[in-house]
C-alpha cells in the first residue's frame, strides 16, 4: 500500500503502536494520545494526511477553545488553555511521526501552543511541612505506617504510584533505593535517616502477609491488600487537616516540596530532574520560578548596598 493512500486512521493506529513499543510510553499516555487524536479526526473529518492544513487546524483550535468542561458553581467552565495544549501536543507528535514515515502532511512547526500563564505551584511552607510530618503520633501499625509514608514521600520525591508499588523486602542497609518509574525507567532515590527509621519501626510492627511495603491495615492478616494511590491521597489529606493546614495537600505536593527544598539549598535543575525521574527537563522547569525567587532575594540582600 503506497503512503499516499494510507488513511489517517491507519496511520494513527501505527503511531500509537510506535509510541508504546519504540518510545516505551505508558498505556495511560497512549490512551490519552488516542483520545486527543480521535477528537481531532472526528471533528475535522479529514481522512488523508495531505488534508491536514493550517485552516483545518485553526478551525479545530477555535472549536477546542469553545468546548465546555462541565459546570463549576453554576457557571460553564471552558477547556483550560493547558488542556487545549495537550490536544495540540498530541497532534504535533503525530505530524512529526508522519515526517519520519515520509508521509506528506502539515509541518508540526505550524502548530503553536496556546500561551499559558506560569504554572503556579501549590506549595506548603516549611512550617506547614514540619507540622504535617509531626502529626502521625502513636505506635499502632497504622500510625507507624502513615508516619513512614509521609517521611518516605518527602525524602525521595516519589510519585504516589511508585510508592504504592514498592516491595516489602526493600534493603534498608544503604541509603538508596531503585524505583521503577514512568515508562518503566529505573532510577535511584535516596532515603533520609528519619525515613529509614520510620520504615523500620513500621516493618517491625507488621503482622500481615502482604508482599507490598505499604498495606491496608486489616483484621484478617492473610488478606491484606496493598495501599492504592487514592488511599495514600486520603491519608495525607487526613493528616493535613489534623495539622491545621488550610491548603489542599496531596502526595504530589510533597513531591513539589522535595524538589523545592533541593533547589533552595543549591541543587541544580539537572540533578533534580534525575531525582524526580522526569524524562524531559522542560517538566522540571516548572520549579525554576522557585529558584528565581531565591535568586531575587539574594540579589536584594547583597547587591548595590551603597550607603
Amino acid at each position: 500500500m503506497s503512503h499516499n493512500i494510507m488513511t489517517l486512521d491507519k496511520l494513527k493506529r501505527e503511531f500509537l503502536q510506535y509510541l508504546e513499543i519504540e518510545k516505551g510510553r505508558s498505556l495511560k499516555t497512549v490512551e490519552n494520545y488516542n483520545r486527543y487524536l480521535e477528537r481531532f479526526l472526528t471533528f475535522t473529518g479529514v481522512n488523508q494526511p495531505k488534508d491536514i492544513t493550517d485552516l483545518v487546524v485553526r478551525e479545530y483550535r477555535l472549536w477546542l477553545n469553545r468546548q465546555t468542561a462541565g459546570k463549576k458553581e453554576g457557571r460553564e467552565e471552558f477547556l483550560k488553555k493547558r488542556t487545549q495544549n495537550y490536544y495540540l501536543i498530541a497532534l504535533r507528535a503525530f505530524l512529526k511521526y508522519l515526517i519520519k514515515r515520509d508521509v506528506l502532511s502539515l509541518s508540526p512547526e505550524r502548530i503553536e501552543l496556546a500561551k499559558v500563564g506560569d504554572r503556579s505551584l501549590d506549595l506548603i511552607s516549611s512550617d506547614e511541612l514540619h507540622r504535617l510530618m509531626e502529626t502521625p503520633q502513636g505506635d499502632t501499625v497504622k500510625d507507624l505506617r502513615d508516619k513512614a509514608i509521609l517521611e518516605l514521600l518527602f525524602s525521595t520525591g516519589l510519585r504516589v504510584s511508585e510508592l504504592c508499588a514498592l516491595p516489602r523486602d526493600i534493603d534498608l542497609r544503604g541509603d538508596e533505593l531503585s524505583v521503577r518509574g514512568k515508562g518503566d525507567k529505573v532510577r535511584v532515590v535516596f532515603i533520609s535517616e528519619q525515613a529509614k527509621n520510620a520504615l523500620k519501626e513500621y516493618l517491625k510492627k507488621r503482622e500481615d502477609m502482604s508482599d507490598f511495603l505499604f498495606a491496608q491495615v486489616s483484621r484478617n492478616k492473610n488478606e491484606t491488600m496493598r495501599l492504592t494511590s487514592r488511599s495514600v491521597e486520603r491519608i495525607i489529606k487526613f493528616y493535613a487537616i489534623k495539622a491545621g493546614i488550610m491548603k489542599k495537600v496531596t502526595p504530589h505536593i510533597l513531591r513539589h516540596s522535595f524538589a523545592t527544598d533541593l533547589l533552595q539549598n543549591g541543587a541544580d535543575l539537572r540533578s533534580v530532574q534525575a531525582l524526580l525521574g522526569h524524562a524531559n527537563i522542560a517538566t522540571t522547569q516548572v520549579y525554576t520560578h522557585v529558584t528565581d525567587k531565591h535568586l531575587r532575594e539574594i540579589h536584594k540582600r547583597f547587591h548595590n548596598k551603597r550607603e
